[in-house]
C-alpha cells in the first residue's frame, strides 16, 4: 500500500489531522472491541466516512472490513454496513461534484482498491457466498459492490467467478428475488458480468436466463415497459451478439416466437415516450443480432424462416407500413426487414407481396424506392431503403427478373399509370440528385447481380428522350451521361452499374463496343493525368475497358481482344493502365465499403462504393492485368485448353453417369440376392417340415401293419386296375399339366438368360468405347495445363474401377453358362420322371427350380446352391420313394377298414340266424314234449353247448372289434 500513501501525501486538500485520527480508532475499535455492538458502531462510523474520505478509509480499514465480512455473518447489521463502506471506496458512481482535472485520479483510486481487494481470490469467493442471504441489507450492498468490482476489472472478476464453485448460478437467483430493487440491480450486475466473455454467456444461457428475462420483459409491459425492459434487452444482446452457441439455444428454445408481442405497438399516432422508443430500438436491434449476415449462414436462415412461420416479419412490414412511427425507428425497422429477408426465397416473396395502406394499394417495395429517390428524405433512411432492395434481390433470381420485367415495354403497356419499381430506378437514375443517381445505379445493378439472364433482358429496355427522337438504350443513355461530365457520385455510380452489367455477358459487352464512341471515351479518360478527385473515375474506366476485353467474344472484327490491348499500348501503356486500374483497391473508401453489406455512411459523400461491387472488383483486378499481359498467341492456347478442358468435362460426366448406373444395377442385385436368400430359408424350413411329415406317416404305417398281421395280406391284390403304383388317374393328369408349367418357366428363364447375354454385351461395348475415347483424349490433351492432368489423373481412376467392373461382368458370363448347362440338364431331367412323380415330388421340383433362379442372380451364392442342390436331389429321393409308399398304406388301410366293417356285419347277421334257429329248435322241443314225444338229454346238451359256442363267438367278436378299433 506504499503507493497509495504517497497518492495520499501527494494530495493538496487532504483531511484534516482530527478526521484521520478518528478513522484510526475506528479502525482499532473494529479489530480490538470484543463486544459486537462497539464493533457494529465503530463500522456504521467508517461507513459515513467513507464517501468523504475514500482514500484514507479505504488505506486503513479495508482489511478491518474484509476481517468483518469474515467473522461478523450472524449478524446482518455489521455485514450490511461493511458491504456499504467497501462499495463507497470502490465504486466511482458519486464522484459527480469531483472537479474535472481530479476525476481521473478518483477512477485510477477505485481501479486500484479493486486490485487490492480481487487480489486475494477468497474475499470474491466470500462475497458470492453472502449473496445467498436473504436478507436485504446484505444481498442488496454485495449486488451493487460486486457490480462496481466488475466495472472496475472485468476481465480479472470474471475470470475469479467462472472458477468459482457454483458463482453463476448464485447470480442467476438474484433474477427470482421478488424485491424488485434487488432483481433489476441483479440484471445490471449480470450485464457487467457477461460482457465480452463467451464461456460465462454459455453458462448464464443454460441457467435459463432467457426463460427469466423474457418474463420480465412481459411483466413490465414490453416496449412500454421502463428501464428495466432496456436493463433486459441489453443483457440479451450481451447473450446473443457473437454468440452462435447462445443463437442456437435461443432459437431452438422457440424464444424467436415470444418476440412477436414487442412490435404490437398499435395504430396510434401519440404515445411514443422516449423511453419506449429506445426500447423499440432495442428490441430491433436484438431481432437483428439473430439474423445478422455476418453469423454462419446455416444458422441465420433457420432464424429467418422461424421468424416468418411465427409471424414476426409480418408484424414488423405492419410497422413498416404504419403512419406516425418515428423517424429513427422506422429507419431501424427498415434496416431489420432488410436482414429478416436476406438470402431467404419464403421471406423474400412475403415481402413481394405486401402492400402499403393506400388507395389505390401499392407494393411497399415501390414505396420505399419513393423514398430513396426523394432527395428531401432523412439520408438515413434513403440508405436503409437501399439495403433493403439490396437484400431483397440478394440471391434472388425470381425477385431480380420481376424487377427487370417492369421496364420491358410490354410490361409497361400492361400497368398502365401506376409506377413501378423499375421506372423509379430509371427516374432516379437520371435524375438532378447526384444521390439519387448513385443509389438508383446501385439499385439497378444489384437487380444484375450474377443473373446472366437479366443481363442480356436490360439491352430490351427502351428510354424515350426528347420529342421526335428515336428511343435510345438503356446502355447507351447511361454511356451518354458518363460523357457529359456530370458530378463523381453520379459518374461512380454509371460506371459500377456498367461493370456489373458488362461483367460475364458477352452480348453486353457487344453491345457496349456496337457504339463507336465508347472505347475512346474511355480511353482518353484514362490517359488524361487528372487530380486526385478524378483518379477513382480514371480507375473504373480502366476497369470498364479491362471487362470489355476479358469478356469481349471478337464478334466485332473492329473491336477484338488484340485490337484493343494495341489501343491500350499505344495510346494508354500497359504500365499507366495497370496502374490506373489499382486506384480503385487503393481508396480509402474501398477498405470501408468491403467490411459490411449494411450501406452505412456518416454522410452523403462517403456515399461512394458498394459492398457487391467491391467483390467484383478483388475478382477482376487480377484477371484483367493477366489478359492484358497476355499475346494473342496465348489466348488462342487458352482458348484450346478452355475446349479440351470442356471435352474433359464431357467425357468425365459420360463416365461418372455410366459409374452411377453400373452402380444403382449393383444395389438392384444385391437386393434380390436378399430376397432370394430369404426365399431359400423359407423352403428349406418347408422342406426340413415334409420330411417330419413323411417320418410320421411311416410310423402310422408300422403301426397299422403291425395291428393288421398276417390276416391283411391277401388283400393287396384286390387294389383298383385303374390305379398305377399308387396314383390315380387324375393325379397323373395334373402332374403332367403341372410339367408343362415347369417347361415354360424354362423357356422365360432361358429368356432372361438371353437379356443378361445382351446386357453382358453392351457394357463390353460401352468400356470398349470409353476406353478408345480415353485415349483420343489423351493424346488429345498432352502439353496442356495442370487441370488436364489433374483431369487425366480423375480419368485412369475411372478406368480402374471400369476394368474392375469388366471382371465382375466377365465372373457373371461364366456362371451364366453354367447355370444353362444346369437348367438344361434338369429339363432333361424332368419328363423322365413323368407319370410316376407325386405332388410332394412336384414340390422339390419347384424348389429347385427356384434355387437355379437364385444361382442365375449372384455369384456369392454359388457354393451354397450347390451344396444345397445335392442335398435337395437326396431328399427329391427320399420323398419319391416315401410319398409312394405312404399312398399303397393309405390306400391298404382305406381297404382293410371297409373289409373290417363287411366281416363285422356278417358277424351280427349270423349271430341273428343263430339265435332265430335256437328259439325255434326250443319251441320244437316244447311242442314235442307237450305231443309226449321224448326228448333226449343229449340234444338239450348240444343246445346248451351250442348256446355256449354262440356266446363265446360273439365274445370273440367282440375283442376282435375292439382289436381293430
Amino acid at each position: 500500500m506504499n503507493f497509495l500513501r504517497g497518492v495520499m501525501g501527494g494530495q493538496s486538500a487532504g483531511p484534516q489531522h482530527t478526521e484521520a485520527e478518528t478513522i484510526q480508532k475506528l479502525c482499532d475499535r473494529v479489530a480490538s472491541s470484543t463486544l459486537l455492538d462497539d464493533r457494529r458502531n465503530a463500522v456504521r462510523a467508517l461507513k459515513s466516512l467513507s464517501k468523504k474520505y475514500r482514500l484514507e478509509v479505504g488505506i486503513q480499514a479495508m482489511e478491518h472490513l474484509i476481517h468483518v465480512l469474515q467473522t461478523d455473518r450472524s449478524d446482518s447489521e455489521i455485514i450490511g454496513y461493511a458491504l456499504d463502506t467497501l462499495y463507497n471506496i470502490i465504486s466511482n458512481d458519486e464522484e459527480e461534484e469531483v472537479e474535472e482535472n481530479s476525476t481521473r485520479q478518483n477512477e485510477d483510486l477505485g481501479s486500484q482498491f479493486t486490485e487490492i481487494f480481487i487480489k486475494q481470490q477468497e474475499n470474491v469467493t466470500l462475497l458470492l457466498s453472502l449473496l445467498e442471504e436473504f436478507d436485504f441489507h446484505v444481498r442488496w450492498p454485495g449486488v451493487k459492490l460486486l457490480t462496481s468490482l466488475l466495472k472496475q476489472l472485468g476481465p480479472q472478476v470474471q475470470q475469479i467467478i467462472l472458477v468459482s464453485p457454483m458463482g453463476v448460478s448464485r447470480l442467476m437467483d438474484l433474477l427470482a428475488d421478488s424485491r424488485e430493487v434487488i432483481r433489476n440491480d441483479g440484471v445490471l450486475l449480470l450485464q457487467a458480468l457477461t460482457r465480452s466473455n463467451g464461456a460465462i454467456q454459455k453458462i448464464v444461457a443454460f441457467e435459463n436466463a432467457f426463460e427469466r428475462l423474457l418474463d420480465i420483459i412481459t411483466e413490465e409491459g414490453n416496449s412500454d415497459g421502463g428501464i428495466v425492459v432496456e436493463d433486459c434487452l441489453i443483457l440479451l444482446q450481451n447473450l446473443l451478439k457473437n454468440n452462435n452457441s447462445n443463437q442456437n439455444f435461443f432459437k431452438e428454445g422457440s424464444y424467436i416466437q415470444r418476440m412477436k408481442p414487442w412490435f404490437e405497438v398499435g395504430d396510434e399516432n401519440s404515445g411514443w415516450s422516449a423511453q419506449k422508443v429506445t426500447n423499440l430500438h432495442l428490441m430491433l436491434q436484438l431481432v437483428r443480432v439473430l439474423v445478422s449476415p455476418t453469423n454462419p449462414p446455416g444458422a441465420t436462415s433457420s432464424c429467418q424462416k422461424a421468424m416468418f412461420q411465427c409471424g414476426l416479419l409480418q408484424q414488423l412490414c405492419t410497422i413498416l407500413m404504419a403512419t406516425g412511427v418515428p423517424a429513427d425507428i422506422l429507419t431501424e425497422t427498415i434496416n431489420t426487414v432488410s436482414e429478416v429477408i436476406r438470402g431467404c426465397q419464403v421471406n423474400q416473396d412475403y415481402f413481394a407481396s405486401v402492400n402499403a395502406p393506400s388507395n389505390p394499394p401499392r407494393p411497399a417495395i415501390v414505396v420505399l424506392l419513393m423514398s430513396m429517390v426523394n432527395e428531401r428524405q432523412p439520408f438515413v433512411l434513403r440508405c436503409a431503403v437501399l439495403y433493403c432492395f439490396q437484400c431483397f434481390l440478394y440471391k434472388n433470381q425470381k425477385g431480380q427478373g420481376e424487377i427487370v420485367s417492369t421496364l420491358l415495354p410490354s410490361t409497361i403497356d400492361a400497368m398502365g399509370n401506376s409506377v413501378s419499381a423499375g421506372q423509379l430506378l430509371c427516374g432516379g437514375l437520371f435524375s438532378t440528385d447526384s444521390l439519387s443517381n448513385w443509389c438508383a445505379a446501385v439499385a439497378l445493378a444489384h437487380a444484375l447481380q450474377e443473373n446472366a439472364t437479366q443481363k442480356e433482358q436490360l439491352l430490351r429496355v427502351q428510354l424515350a428522350t426528347n420529342i421526335g427522337n428515336p428511343p435510345v438504350s438503356l446502355l447507351q443513355q447511361c454511356t451518354n451521361i458518363l460523357s457529359q461530365g456530370s458530378k463523381i457520385q453520379t459518374r461512380v455510380g454509371l460506371l459500377m452499374l456498367l461493370c456489373t452489367w458488362l461483367s460475364n455477358c458477352p452480348i453486353a459487352v457487344t453491345h457496349f463496343l456496337h457504339n463507336s464512341a465508347n472505347v475512346p471515351f474511355l480511353t482518353g479518360q484514362i490517359a488524361e493525368n487528372l487530380g486526385e478527385e478524378e483518379q477513382l473515375v480514371q480507375g473504373l474506366c480502366a476497369l470498364l475497358l479491362g471487362i470489355s476485353i476479358y469478356f469481349n467474344d471478337n464478334s466485332l472484327e473492329s473491336y477484338m481482344k488484340e485490337k484493343l490491348k494495341q489501343l491500350i499500348e499505344k495510346r494508354i501503356g500497359k504500365e499507366n493502365f495497370i496502374e490506373k486500374l489499382g486506384f480503385i483497391s487503393k481508396h480509402e473508401l474501398y477498405s470501408r465499403a468491403s467490411q459490411k453489406p449494411q450501406p452505412n455512411f456518416p454522410s452523403p459523400e462517403y456515399m461512394i462504393f458498394d459492398h457487391e461491387f467491391t467483390k467484383l472488383v478483388k475478382e477482376l483486378e487480377g484477371v484483367i492485368t493477366k489478359a492484358i499481359y497476355k499475346s494473342s498467341e496465348e489466348d488462342k492456347k487458352e482458348e484450346e485448353v478452355k475446349k479440351t478442358l470442356e471435352q474433359h468435362d464431357s467425357i468425365v460426366t459420360h463416365y461418372k453417369n455410366m459409374i452411377r448406373e453400373q452402380d444403382l444395377q449393383l444395389e438392384e442385385l444385391k437386393q434380390q440376392v436378399s430376397t432370394l436368400k430369404c426365399q431359400n430359408e423359407q423352403l428349406q424350413t418347408a422342406v426340413t417340415q415334409q420330411v417330419s411329415q413323411i417320418q410320421q406317416h411311416k410310423d402310422q404305417y408300422n403301426l397299422l401293419k403291425v395291428q393288421l398281421g398276417k390276416e391283411n395280406q391277401h388283400q393287396g391284390s384286390h387294389s383298383d386296375g385303374a390305379q398305377m403304383n399308387g396314383i390315380q388317374p387324375e393325379e397323373i393328369g395334373r402332374l403332367r399339366e403341372e410339367i408343362e408349367e415347369l417347361k415354360s418357366k424354362q423357356e422365360l428363364l432361358q429368356s432372361q438368360l438371353a437379356e443378361k447375354d445382351s446386357l453382358i454385351e453392351n457394357l463390353k461395348s460401352s468400356q470398349t468405347s470409353a476406353g478408345r475415347s480415353e485415349q483420343s483424349s489423351a493424346t488429345a490433351s498432352a502439353g496442356d495445363s495442370e487441370k488436364v492432368a489433374e483431369l487425366k489423373e480423375e480419368l485412369a481412376t475411372l478406368k480402374s474401377q471400369l476394368n474392375s467392373q469388366s471382371v465382375e461382368i466377365t465372373k457373371l458370363q461364366t456362371e451364366k453358362q453354367e447355370l444353362l448347362q444346369k437348367t438344361e440338364a434338369f429339363a432333361k431331367s424332368v419328363p423322365v420322371q413323368g407319370e410316376g412323380e407325386t405332388p410332394a415330388a412336384t414340390n422339390s421340383t419347384d424348389v429347385e427350380g427356384r434355387l437355379s433362379a437364385l444361382l442365375q442372380e449372384t455369384k456369392e451364392l454359388k457354393n451354397e446352391i450347390k451344396a444345397l442342390s445335392e442335398e435337395r436331389t437326396a431328399i427329391k429321393e427320399q420323398l419319391d420313394s416315401s410319398n409312394s409308399t405312404i399312398a399303397i398304406l393309405q390306400n391298404e388301410k382305406d381297404k382293410l377298414e371297409l373289409e373290417i366293417t363287411d366281416s363285422k356285419k356278417e358277424q351280427d347277421d349270423l349271430l341273428v340266424l343263430l339265435a332265430d334257429q335256437d328259439q325255434k329248435i326250443l319251441s320244437l322241443k316244447n311242442k314235442l314234449k307237450d305231443l309226449g314225444h321224448p326228448v333226449e338229454e343229449e340234444d338239450e346238451l348240444e343246445s346248451g353247448d351250442q348256446e355256449d359256442e354262440d356266446d363265446e363267438t360273439e365274445d370273440s367278436g367282440k375283442d376282435q372289434d375292439q382289436g381293430y378299433l
